[in-house]
């Protein structure tokens, strides 16, 4: 662990296990930056043309890893976080990035990050605590923003067979959804960007398209984006019984020109004032992989996939 210059910050936290690295700057944010093999692939989107500014009026997206609030509304979600921060180590390869409380929403924010000793494993803990005088409604929010080129794989559910006739079924649940996917008004179904498949849902960025959106309850536990022969993986998990934002969703997927976001979400909850809520992600990377962001036959994905431990 150490603090570096980059991007015109002067402080930026990179922490590194010998294999993999991360770079999160202290300068705004907070913000992970950087997230490859050493000497490799930079899988986060990085807005290079807004590295090394801050206290602007506005909030800016600069690309990687943020840590927001949900519901997506026009004040509090975009609260700025052009200001500098602080950060303590909770061990080796640990830290905590603590920005300035969110004014005037009454809202703390911190991220834990936790890099394994081997491997490319990092585990992440988001936290929302309110230090407000009311209670409050909210879900915690983490959007990561991937480089363009690539495709995002959503796993499905295993498909099964209608009963027929009653007798068949075992239970109410034979004849019950198991899925719920959420549209946004601007995602078109024809979208040659979107593949709906048996087994996999594939969201293909294209730097000649708008903006798209769709969300999933999703409980699958991850989801993928490979690009440039590494697959960066996000796990997190669905809280049964829980209400989550924007129509009952745990993630949600954003692309565009100049992005892919995949996001996880937290279930709402009413926090006290006091009271603190965690939402937990874990990383995986891999290099070499022998698909293509065209690739589009779902066994040849599932094989690959499988060879991973994911599918």
């Amino acid at each position: 662990m150490e603090e570096i210059a980059y991007g015109g910050w002067e402080r930026n936290l990179r922490l590194t296990n010998g294999e993999v690295e991360l770079l999160a700057t202290l300068d705004v944010g907070p913000r992970i930056l950087r997230y490859l093999y050493q000497g490799g692939f930079n899988v986060l989107k990085e807005f290079t043309e807004q590295y090394g500014g801050q206290g602007e009026p506005e909030w800016c997206i600069r690309g990687g890893h943020r840590l927001w609030i949900a519901p997506e509304d026009l004040t509090r979600t975009y609260a700025l976080d052009n200001s500098p921060l602080r950060y303590s180590r909770l061990g080796p390869l640990a830290a905590r990035l603590t920005p300035p409380v969110d004014q005037p929403y009454g809202v703390q924010k911190e991220l834990d990050i936790q890099l394994a000793p081997k491997g490319s494993q990092v585990t992440l803990t988001h936290r929302v605590t309110n230090v407000g005088p009311a209670p409050t409604e909210l879900a915690v929010w983490a959007p990561t923003v991937l480089t363009t080129g690539g495709v995002a794989i959503i796993p499905l559910p295993p498909k099964r067979p209608h009963p027929g006739h009653v007798r068949n079924a075992t239970s109410p649940k034979d004849f019950a959804p198991n899925q719920r996917l959420v549209l946004w008004p601007f995602l078109d179904l024809s979208d040659p960007r979107w593949t709906w498949g048996s087994r996999f849902i594939l969201a293909r960025q294209d730097t000649t398209r708008p903006a798209t959106k769709l969300g999933v309850a999703h409980m699958m536990g991850w989801i993928a984006y490979l690009v440039a022969n590494h697959l960066f993986v996000k796990r997190f998990s669905w809280q049964e019984g829980r209400m989550h934002p924007d129509m009952g969703v745990n993630f949600e997927l954003f692309t565009n020109e100049t992005t892919m976001e995949c996001e996880s979400l937290g279930p709402l909850v009413m926090l006290a004032p006091g009271q603190t809520v965690e939402h937990v992600e874990r990383w995986e990377l891999y290099r070499d992989v022998p698909l293509t962001a065209d690739e589009r036959d779902e066994e040849r994905i599932a094989s690959v996939l499988a060879g991973l431990g994911l599918c």
